[in-house]
């Protein structure tokens, strides 16, 4: 059995709709691979009855760029209704109607040993043996599989291995990039949760026992200037260039769809808010998407207004 059926490639990957239909075997990764197309922004809808097919597109076209990429997963799950599937394709096809179909597979003993492991039971054969049930699921599935446009053969495939083909196949240039929020916090308030990397940066020098410069933020061009102008802070910056430089392409290439860069201080006010926004201006610089919010600016008397930017 091959591994993997690649036909159309020099599809356009930007056109402003695009409908990817998932079908295939149970137990052969298709809820994987959906939850990767979501984090490439594609809208999934699950377990749609073929009939709706058509109405349902052309619902997603009149909502413009609202809804421009759409994964439908239609399976053996829609019982009597799925004997409507190829018919529906077939007519799409004679309008034209432009759509990629990925059939999911792999082989009987791998998806046999899926079910066993999870304990479910087959939904072509909920009575009796695994095997029966794939066989007439495989039956039931080949004019399907006939017209499919990619065939992944999850047998042998690794989840992250999964993941990089369907990016390959899937991706485009806007649901590839990664998400970066930076966010500056206080300590005293507590360690944010959804930190992926934490910067503490309490050995810098603290504005906050001058007066002058108590109640501004570390946004602030005078407390900002503070700040900067230690040999300490300047070595610090130079080092933590180099690391979020050498860092954060690697987890793009590793295809993280999110990253949060915790930058704390004690209250979150000054050094923080300093360091959070220069690694704003960074990466925003080198075009990432880039977010930054200051936790807990506000918390703190506070008597400059600060704009946070994304």
């Amino acid at each position: 059995m091959e591994k993997e059926m690649e036909i159309g490639l020099e599809q356009p990957k930007d056109e402003k709709f695009r409908l990817i239909i998932v079908t295939g075997m149970s137990g052969a990764g298709k809820t994987q691979a959906c939850r990767y197309m979501e984090d490439l922004g594609y809208f999934v809808v699950d377990n749609l009855p073929p009939v709706f097919i058509p109405k349902f597109v052309e619902l997603c076209k009149h909502a413009g760029d609202h809804v421009g990429k759409v994964v439908l997963v239609v399976d053996t799950r829609s019982r009597e209704f799925f004997d409507t599937f190829i018919h529906i394709l077939d007519d799409m096809d004679k309008d034209d109607v432009p759509y990629e179909m990925v059939f999911m597979d792999a082989t009987d003993p791998v998806i046999i040993r899926r079910y066993k492991e999870t304990r479910r039971r087959h939904p072509m054969a909920p009575s009796s043996r695994i095997s029966e049930g794939i066989a007439k699921e495989r039956e039931r599935l080949a004019p399907a599989r006939a017209k499919a446009t990619y065939i992944i053969d999850t047998s042998e495939l690794k989840k992250a291995e999964l993941r990089d083909k369907i990016h390959r196949l899937f991706g485009t240039s806007e649901g590839e990039q990664m998400n970066i929020n930076v966010l500056s916090f206080g300590f005293k308030f507590g360690m944010p949760l959804d930190a992926d990397m934490v910067l503490d940066v309490r050995f810098l020098p603290n504005p906050f026992y001058i007066e002058s410069m108590r109640h501004k933020s570390g946004a602030v061009p005078e407390v900002a200037d503070y700040i900067a102008k230690w040999p300490v802070t300047q070595e610090f910056i130079d080092h933590l260039d180099g690391m979020i430089d050498f860092l954060v392409p690697q987890y793009v290439k590793e295809g993280k769809s999110q990253f949060v860069i915790a930058v704390g201080c004690t209250g979150g006010m000054h050094r923080s808010v300093f360091i959070a926004k220069h690694i704003f201006d960074r990466l925003s610089g080198k075009g990432y998407p880039v977010k930054l919010e200051h936790r807990d600016l506000m918390k703190n008397d506070v008597r400059e207004h600060v704009r946070e930017e994304c």
